[in-house]
């Protein structure tokens, strides 16, 4: 809070705040903190009351009870009216640099940070103040750079995923030390990062395509919200998910066969593709495309119903002074939510791997995705449509901690 207010008032760089500075950073700041708390005076009468916070807040898709919102005011309210003036309110918050409420609930929203490897669907929402100073596209580079290291750290349990999806069955029941061994010993321990590098090259336009879809998208619904409501979050986060996802699906497919080359088949990336292209035509570049958008829905839909259920249930129970959650608290909703919503959706992303991986093998029947469904059922049973899934939840915490730890330090870096 110290620095921010530094920063916020030092007009002549020195790293310091003189008297004369320090009083027009209050009276700058006097002046947002009137605009909120009009903002929050629905009834125009100069206080606020619980029902009012509680109003407030739901517009901005936190629910919280009117108890909850009374335990808030008692951290304000000096005088025990039950109610806040707003010599209170500027006692309060003066020396806070939180300006608008909306900078509190983005702390509740999902970002970029919790990047497990898979297609996450709800983008970042960015206030109106990020959007204008660019501050938005730091947040999108410090994510992507937090991705990119956070894949690189667990590709080899994403390259083992891959392999049991397509070639685990009742007679080759791979486990997961036996497949690590089985890839150092046909390629060494490089051969564990096979498909990483296209891996890694996606999350770049995956999430610019995204975000600027996502951002039409909430134009298009027409809302007058700064933050959208939780349905309307889900609708605008799965759109934008199938647009990029329509626009680098054929990276998708590049990384598959990557991940499940041996040694000596592609010299690299570009002679895959042409390998692909040449052999199989551009069709094979979609191989598997319905059962991927399909599995965009169930897993936007529970990933954010989990994670919006679990922020409530901590808001309830144990947020007595205040809506700050804490690093651990958002770790944890972050990491369970996602999880929940991969397990929903994973059946869709084995049955997409295989077509994907299907394409790979001369003389191959077309298999459609109802028929590779029912195949697998037949074969193996239900339990066949969850191979790979022990290493997939294996990575989701170190890479959920690896990306929080390096998102953390890029945004010190560029300056967010």
């Amino acid at each position: 809070s110290e620095q921010k207010i530094v920063k916020a008032g030092d007009k002549d760089l020195d790293g310091q705040l003189d008297f004369e500075e320090f009083v027009h950073y209050l009276q700058d700041h006097e002046k947002k903190l009137r605009l909120v708390f009009k903002s929050l005076d629905k009834k125009n009468d100069g206080c606020i009351d619980a029902q009012e916070i509680v109003q407030s807040l739901r517009d901005l898709g936190v629910k919280i009870s009117e108890q909850q919102a009374e335990k808030i005011l008692k951290s304000m309210d000096k005088n025990g009216t039950m109610t806040i003036d707003w010599n209170e309110w500027r006692d309060y918050h003066l020396l806070h640099p939180v300006e608008n409420i909306p900078e509190i609930i983005l702390y509740w929203k999902h970002s970029t940070i919790f990047d497990v490897g898979e297609n996450l669907t709800v983008p970042d929402e960015f206030t109106v103040e990020e959007r204008q100073t660019g501050m938005w596209w730091r947040h999108l580079v410090a994510g992507g750079g937090a991705g990119a290291v956070s894949r690189t750290c667990t590709a080899p349990l994403d390259r083992l995923k891959v392999l049991m999806q397509v070639h685990a069955s009742r007679s080759n029941n791979m486990c997961i030390v036996g497949g690590f061994t089985q890839m150092i010993r046909e390629g060494g321990p490089r051969s564990l990062w096979r498909g990483n590098g296209i891996n890694v090259l996606k999350i770049a336009p995956e999430s610019a395509i995204k975000f600027m879809a996502y951002e039409q998208i909430k134009r298009f619904i027409g809302t007058d919200q700064e933050m959208l409501r939780i349905h309307e979050r889900l609708l605008a986060g799965s759109l934008a998910g199938a647009i990029a996802q329509s626009s680098i699906y054929p990276m998708e497919v590049l990384k598959t066969r990557m991940a499940l080359r041996k040694t000596g088949q592609y010299s690299g990336m570009l002679d895959c593709a042409k390998n692909i292209l040449t052999k199989e035509g551009v069709a094979a570049f979609y191989k598997g495309y319905i059962p991927n958008m399909l599995g965009i829905i169930p897993y936007a839909g529970i990933d954010l119903a989990v994670y919006e259920t679990l922020k409530n249930t901590w808001l309830q129970r144990y947020a007595v002074n205040s809506a700050d959650p804490g690093v651990f608290v958002l770790l944890a909703c972050g990491t369970i939510s996602s999880t929940c919503g991969q397990l929903a959706s994973y059946p869709l992303a084995l049955v997409r791997t295989r077509m994907q991986a299907q394409a790979s093998v001369e003389g191959a029947p077309e298999v459609t995705m109802r028929g590779l469904f029912k195949h697998i059922l037949k074969t193996e049973g239900a339990f066949g449509l969850y191979r790979g899934l022990a290493p997939n939840f294996m990575k989701v915490i170190p890479a959920v901690s690896i990306s929080y730890v390096v998102y953390e330090n890029l945004k010190m870096t560029l300056g967010v």
